[in-house]
């Protein structure tokens, strides 16, 4: 009996011991995938990567850095990045991470570093963020992740002015939990959250307007629309003038004779 208790104990320190290094485990590039070397200034040049393949840009700090990646239903995402300063700098910044779905919508991040802060003397910093589960089907008030587009923005948001320009390089790798397509949620959307980024029809002529009746031209051509403030002014015109008189009348003391 004392045998079993002493072999529970040691696998429960076990399990204790592993369960940290595994929580703090960084995610990992997938084999053979080819890396990124750009990234976009805003939601419409958003730079498109996979789950699995290692981004490396160079930039300036004072960026808005924009990647953009797909995510299924069931699929749960961890976003880490690396941000590599230079020598030199005058003091402290704070970095921040940041993810939308295909709504523009900020989705919260369950764990992660997502506004670190790194002294003057440090030579980097970094930064992470894991998303909700993706669900196939919520209500429209939720705001609960669902499967679409979604986009990341690494950025500074604190610094000092003389630091703002100077080089930075940018390490980041997004990472997804499960395949997706098994859910316990009784619902599935209609279509994945995409934003519209199709231009309009351009017009190749002008539009024709449509006839007006002579009479009705003769009749209501010269007058004034409805909602004008030449309305409004002879409306308040005559509503002074009529108070004005209304106010004569109560107030004039008849003649003695």
């Amino acid at each position: 009996m004392r045998t079993l208790i002493r072999s529970a104990a040691a696998l429960a320190a076990v399990g204790l011991t592993l369960t940290p290094a595994a929580a703090s485990a960084e995610p990992t590039p997938s084999p053979g995938a080819a890396t990124v070397t750009k990234a976009g200034t805003s939601f419409l040049t958003a730079t498109a990567i996979a789950a699995g393949q290692p981004v490396q840009v160079g930039a300036s700090t004072g960026d808005h850095l924009y990647w953009s990646f797909r995510a299924e239903a069931g699929q749960t995402h961890e976003i880490g990045a690396n941000v590599a300063f230079p020598k030199g700098r005058t003091g402290p910044s704070t970095w921040t991470v940041e993810v939308f779905d295909g709504l523009r919508r900020r989705q919260a991040c369950t764990a992660g570093a997502q506004t670190p802060t790194a002294d003057a003397t440090a030579t980097g910093v970094t930064l992470g963020c894991t998303l909700r589960r993706v669900r196939p089907w919520a209500e429209p008030w939720s705001g609960d992740p669902l499967p679409g587009t979604y986009y990341v923005r690494l950025s500074v948001t604190e610094l000092p002015e003389p630091d703002l320009g100077l080089p930075i390089d940018v390490d980041l790798l997004v990472s997804v939990d499960g395949d997706g397509g098994a859910s316990g949620d009784d619902g599935k959307l209609a279509a994945p959250l995409v934003p519209n980024t199709r231009a309009g029809a351009l017009l190749t002529a002008e539009p024709t307007p449509e006839p007006v009746a002579e009479e009705e031209l003769s009749l209501t051509g010269w007058l004034p629309e409805a909602g004008s403030r030449w309305v409004w002014t002879t409306a308040g015109g005559v509503l002074a003038a009529v108070a004005g008189v209304v106010g004569f009348a109560l107030t004039r003391r008849p003649r003695r004779p």
